[in-house]
């Protein structure tokens, strides 16, 4: 019963989000709470409520700072050569600011944060994308496949499947660097592809050249007004240091984002009224983001309190055909990536990896390759477009796209990544059919 009551009540958000009956905000709120009295819960919710927001806390703390950080120093004029020199040097075309994306996206990747990733890439390419018109549901797009794709051995999903099946990291991951090698072929080919429909679409047969490229970011005077060239390499050096801080763990990223953000405010903009003024201006982005985030903190408190996710592992597992044993791995990977849309990582991989695990010894299926099979997918390809991340509502929200938008346009393409994975995988024998 209580595994049927959490399938409806995660359909049914999926439904409300993609269909935009709802906002987000309001399905992630309402949809759970209606499951959760369904499954016979009443008095409990307002507990289960209150702890997912606990848990999600700083995650929303560190979301309303960076945005209000990375807001600052774009209107101190951070970005302002980053965006004049990349333009020059792509020009007018499409298809090299989507390939630039993405090349961007798995270097900042490299530390396997997929928040920092976002964080950085996608305030950094946003102005090219503005600039020309391009659909920035590539840019959230590009972004998430560069770093879905990007597993690496100490990004969460490795490091979750290797403790909960109790296999050495090296032995899962080594035999996948020529699948993901693959993978990171297929996310360029991509970010080619879409720039180049981009360019198609806004009618930009040629290049105009770097110059005519960089007049098209030139700002506005009140823009002009913000800038404060003096200041430049100072704020530089302020992000520089907030990001470094951030990716090397010395500190927790929200209380990073808050001493970054009130030094931002103190260098740039001394006196309080403009100090307001660059608060105002970016707080109702990151209200909308905090509001979400604490909803999302709301669904997942739900899910988890009532033991709905818990039941849904089971479930899933036991109904599973006897005659699919030998072919779990491949089922696996053709479906880790929209299980990502089910179950969170923490439940998946220390709740249902095991379980499938131990069907798959019954049928003389090596743990490894269960392992290798969900990371074709699982919270890899799958974390930049589920409801139960706070990376997606990050992606989302700093492209400035409907999360609906964002999860209808990048889901064929993310699911594309791990049908191209699961096929390398084949090839280079790292499971079999």
């Amino acid at each position: 019963m209580l595994e049927a009551v959490a399938a409806a009540t995660i359909l049914a958000l999926l439904v409300a989000i993609l269909s935009n009956r709802v906002s987000p905000l309001v399905a992630l709120i309402v949809v759970p709470v209606l499951g959760a009295l369904a499954a016979g819960f009443s008095t409990e919710i307002p507990a289960f409520i209150l702890s997912g927001i606990t848990k999600i806390a700083p995650v929303a703390g560190m979301f309303v700072f960076a945005i209000l950080f990375f807001g600052i120093m774009t209107d101190a004029g951070v970005l302002a050569p980053v965006v004049r020199a990349i333009l020059r040097a792509v020009g007018t075309r499409p298809s090299r600011i989507t390939v630039g994306t993405a090349l961007l996206a798995l270097i900042i990747h490299l530390d396997g944060s997929g928040a920092v990733c976002f964080l950085v890439t996608i305030p950094a390419m946003r102005p090219l994308y503005d600039a020309l018109g391009m659909d920035r549901r590539v840019l959230a797009c590009t972004a998430s496949l560069a770093a879905g794709v990007n597993f690496l051995p100490w990004t969460g999903p490795t490091l979750r499947a290797a403790a909960a099946l109790k296999l050495p990291v090296a032995a899962i991951f080594t035999p996948m660097i020529g699948v993901q090698l693959v993978g990171l072929g297929f996310v360029l080919v991509v970010a080619w592809w879409l720039g180049w429909r981009e360019a198609r679409r806004l009618g930009l047969s040629g290049d105009v050249g770097g110059v005519a490229a960089a007049q098209l970011a030139e700002p506005d005077t009140a823009v002009l007004a913000l800038r404060r060239p003096r200041l430049f390499w100072l704020n530089v050096a302020l992000t520089l240091v907030v990001v470094a801080v951030m990716v090397m763990g010395w500190a927790e990223p929200v209380v990073v984002f808050m001493l970054g953000t009130a030094l931002a405010l103190m260098i740039n903009y001394p006196a309080p009224t403009a100090q307001r003024a660059r608060i105002e201006a970016h707080a109702p982005a990151a209200l909308l983001m905090v509001g979400v985030l604490l909803a999302a903190g709301a669904f997942t408190g739900i899910l988890n309190g009532s033991g709905m996710i818990k039941a849904l592992a089971h479930a899933s597992a036991q109904h599973m055909p006897a005659g699919l044993g030998p072919h779990i791995p491949v089922a696996l990977a053709l479906t880790a990536m929209p299980l990502s849309l089910l179950f969170d990582p923490d439940s998946f991989y220390f709740g249902v990896l095991p379980v499938i695990a131990e069907v798959g010894r019954q049928f003389g299926v090596a743990s490894v390759q269960v392992a290798q099979a969900a990371l074709l997918g699982q919270m890899t390809t799958g974390f930049p477009v589920s409801p139960l991340t706070p990376a997606t509502f990050l992606v989302a929200g700093l492209s400035g796209i409907e999360l609906g938008a964002h999860q209808r346009f990048a889901i064929p393409w993310l699911y594309g990544a791990s049908v191209v994975m699961t096929g390398a995988a084949l090839l280079f024998g790292v499971f079999a059919l």
